[in-house]
C-alpha cells in the first residue's frame, strides 16, 4: 500500500469514525461498564463474567456509534449551521447519506447480533429499543417538535448502566433503575447549561431548545431545578445501601459543586460560566460513577 493510498484509507475511517461521535460513545460504554461491576459481588471477576462483558461492550458501542451516526445523518442540515457541529463529515461533504446509512445499518447490526448471541436477548431487545429512542424518537420526533426534547429523550441516554446491569444479570433490578434516575435527572442540566451559550445557534437552526422558545430566565431557573433534583436522586443509593459512605461522600462533593454552578447560572450567568457547568457536568457524571464502583469493590 503506497503512502498516499494509506493515508486515504486512514483519513476515511477517521470520518467514520467521527460519524460515531467517540466523547458521546465512550461516555455511554463507561455507564454500561459501570453498570456490569455493579451487578455483580465484588471479587466475582470470573472467565464468564470477562467474556460476556468484553462481548457486551463491544456490542453496546457499536449499536450506540450506529444511533450517534443516524443522529449525523437526520441533523446534516443543522449540523452544517451550527459552529460545534460543521465539521463534522457529513456537513463538510466527506461521506454522503447513503454511506453513512450503509455504515449505521452494518455497525449497528453486527452490535445487536454480538448481544443477542454472546451475551442475552433481554440485552439486546433493550439496546435496539435505546437506538430507535435516540435515532428515532429524539432525533426525527422531539428535537424539532418541542422544547421538552432533552428531558423525554433523555430516557435513552440514560439506558446504559441498564444495558450493562441486564448483559451480566440478565434482569433488570432496582439498583440499575437507580443508575437510570440519576443520568435521566442529569441530562436536562447538563445539556441546557449547552444550550444556554448555543442558544443563537439553535435559533438559526430552527431547533426549539427551551432557551429559544422560553428565554434564558425560564432556562437558568430549570437548570437549577433539574440540578436540586440531581442531588436528591444521587443520594438514593446510600439510602437504599446500594452504595456506602465513599460513595455518599464523593456525591456530596460533587453534587455541591454542581448545585454551585446552578446557582451562579441562574444568578449571575455568563457565557463563560455555562461553558464552565457544561464541561463540569462531564466530569461530574464520570467521577460519580467511579465512586460507585470503588465503594463496591472497596466498602467502608
Amino acid at each position: 500500500m503506497t503512502s498516499l493510498t494509506w493515508q486515504q484509507t486512514s483519513s476515511r475511517c477517521s470520518q467514520f469514525l467521527a460519524l460515531t461521535k467517540p466523547r458521546v460513545v465512550s461516555l455511554i460504554v463507561f455507564c454500561a461498564v459501570i453498570g456490569m461491576f455493579l451487578a455483580v459481588p465484588a471479587g466475582v471477576l470470573d472467565l464468564r463474567f470477562i467474556s460476556v462483558a468484553l462481548a457486551a461492550t463491544l456490542g453496546i458501542a457499536l449499536v450506540a456509534g450506529a444511533a450517534a451516526a443516524i443522529n449525523c445523518l437526520v441533523e446534516q442540515k443543522i449540523d452544517a449551521l451550527m459552529a460545534r457541529t460543521r465539521a463534522r463529515p457529513l456537513p463538510r461533504g466527506e461521506l454522503t447519506p447513503l454511506q453513512t446509512l450503509i455504515f449505521a445499518v452494518v455497525i449497528g447490526g453486527f452490535g445487536l447480533a454480538v448481544l443477542y448471541f454472546k451475551v442475552n436477548a433481554l440485552t439486546m431487545w433493550l439496546t435496539l429499543a435505546t437506538f430507535v429512542g435516540y435515532a428515532v424518537i429524539y432525533t426525527v420526533v422531539l428535537k424539532p417538535l418541542t422544547p421538552q426534547n432533552i428531558v423525554i429523550g433523555g430516557a435513552s441516554g440514560a439506558m446504559p448502566p441498564v444495558l450493562g446491569w441486564a448483559a451480566v444479570t440478565g434482569d433488570i433490578s432496582y439498583q440499575a433503575l437507580l443508575l437510570f434516575l440519576i443520568i435521566f435527572a442529569w441530562t436536562p442540566p447538563h445539556f441546557w447549561a449547552l444550550a444556554l451559550y448555543r442558544k443563537l445557534e439553535y435559533a438559526k437552526a430552527g431547533v426549539p431548545m427551551l432557551p429559544v422558545t422560553h428565554g434564558d430566565k425560564f432556562t437558568r431557573l430549570h437548570v437549577l431545578f433539574y440540578t436540586v433534583i440531581l442531588v436528591a436522586v444521587t443520594l438514593l443509593p446510600y439510602a437504599t445501601h446500594m452504595s456506602g459512605l465513599i460513595y455518599v461522600s464523593a456525591a456530596l462533593v460533587l453534587d455541591s459543586v454542581f448545585l454551585y454552578y446552578a446557582i451562579r447560572i441562574y444568578r449571575d450567568y455568563s457565557d463563560r460560566l455555562a461553558q464552565t457547568t457544561f464541561r463540569y457536568s462531564i466530569l461530574y457524571l464520570s467521577l460519580l460513577f467511579a465512586a460507585l464502583l470503588l465503594d463496591h469493590y472497596f466498602p467502608l
